[in-house]
């Protein structure tokens, strides 16, 4: 007689690291389970929760059931490149994968949730990329979540070794519009010294879903990392993104746009952290809003003592498409060096009238001009990709997020 194993509730049940997985990744989930459990929940006292909605981070009655589909869909991979399953590296490759796994501390606010994360991660991506080697077309990785109440704890491991390139591009769905799933996910984005990797996100996870996104990036010198997310779909979504600037000539581009509607909440952290002189960083989100939804954005930009003649930029623009949505910007500044050139602003307003006059002078439509001008709006960001087939694919899933605008 076969014995059914009822799904674990992923607040009250210790884990279990399947026995496949290094002993080293066993003892690491058991420590994130107690670091997990002793970590308080947010609360409206955090500045990093400024805003924030804490109602939504009632997990309770979410159950580990290991419902994602993830495909990983891989050009022709030069030699010494690894792309596999995270489990599959954690098997073949697990001193590589310890070397470089979720190193970086949680300091924007899901310290709790990222220990949940890797008390519970089971699935994702590694991707390694040998010093000199470079993979010409994007590694494309599609989650898809499945079963009412079922949580989900991708992981995205990505190396670049010197003067290497890859890009990977990451997508989030749910299986149908019904099921309200719970993800957690967490990316590592390691730039050796000279390379470039550019890391693309894009969330469609339906109306009924949450989802938490943390991102650490480390660049090393004279290296190139691009982070980019786009929001269309839950019903609230948190990112907290990092990138760490650790050595002379290091460059970061952190980037997203945001496209909620009716009632969906998105709630932006990010930080630039330059640790060492002569490196340089830009951020653009952009956010277009309907209906009543809500955006918070909340960045800092750090220059260490003696990270001198850093050159850092933080920029948050909301195109308010209706008078009943909501926008909070909060940027800031630290500076601990000499000789650097920063600045932050955020900026929100509406479709003028100017515009729409311009278009409808050209025989287009109020509502169509207005829609050019919103798809319009994104484009700023999107184009700062640069890599044509990353553009095409966050290109269409914003077509597919304003088809279902009236």
């Amino acid at each position: 007689m076969s014995t059914t194993i009822a799904p674990m509730n992923i607040l009250e049940t210790q884990p279990q690291t399947p026995a496949a997985f290094p002993a080293w990744f066993s003892d690491l989930q058991q420590q994130a389970w107690q670091e997990f459990l002793t970590t308080p929940m947010p609360t409206r006292k955090d500045e990093v929760w400024r805003f924030g909605n804490l109602k939504q981070l009632n997990f309770e009655g979410y159950l580990d059931e290991e419902n994602t589909q993830t495909e990983i869909s891989t050009p022709d991979l030069p030699e010494g490149v690894i792309c596999l399953p995270l489990d599959q590296a954690l098997e073949s490759h697990g001193e590589l994968v310890k070397e470089h796994f979720m190193k970086r501390e949680t300091r924007l606010g899901s310290a709790k949730f990222a220990a949940l994360h890797k008390a519970r991660v089971k699935n994702g991506l590694f991707v390694f990329v040998p010093d000199g080697v470079r993979v010409e077309q994007p590694i494309e990785v599609r989650h898809v979540l499945a079963g009412d109440a079922s949580a989900s704890f991708p992981h995205t491991l990505i190396i670049t070794g010197k003067n290497a390139e890859v890009s990977v591009f990451d997508h989030f769905s749910s299986a149908n519009d019904d099921d309200a799933g719970l993800c957690v996910a967490v990316n590592d984005l390691i730039a050796g010294d000279g390379s470039k990797l550019t890391y693309c996100a894009v969330q469609e996870l339906n109306l009924t879903s949450r989802m938490i996104q943390v991102n650490a990036t480390t660049v090393g010198r004279d290296a190139h990392a691009v982070a980019f997310t786009l929001n269309t779909g839950c019903q609230w979504a948190r990112n907290e993104s990092i990138s760490r600037l650790d050595a002379e000539g290091a460059h970061s581009d952190m980037l997203s746009c945001s496209i909620p509607t009716g009632t969906q909440q998105y709630d932006q952290r990010t930080y630039q952290h330059h640790a060492a002189p002569h490196t340089n960083s830009d951020l653009l989100y952009k956010n277009t809003l309907f209906g009543t939804s809500k955006t918070i954005f909340s960045g800092l930009i750090l220059v260490d003592q003696g990270a001198h003649y850093t050159d850092a930029y933080q920029t948050c623009r909301n195109l308010m498409m209706e008078d009943t949505a909501e926008a909070n910007s909060m940027p800031g500044l630290e500076i601990n060096a000499d000789q650097v050139k920063c600045s932050h602003g955020s900026t929100s307003a509406s479709i003028s009238d100017e515009e729409i006059f311009y278009l409808r002078a050209r025989g287009i439509a109020p509502r169509q001009a207005r829609r050019l001008i919103a798809n319009g709006f994104s484009v700023e960001a999107v184009e700062r990709i640069r890599q044509e087939r990353l553009e095409e694919l966050v290109l269409a899933a914003i077509d597919r997020k304003f088809s279902t605008i009236s």
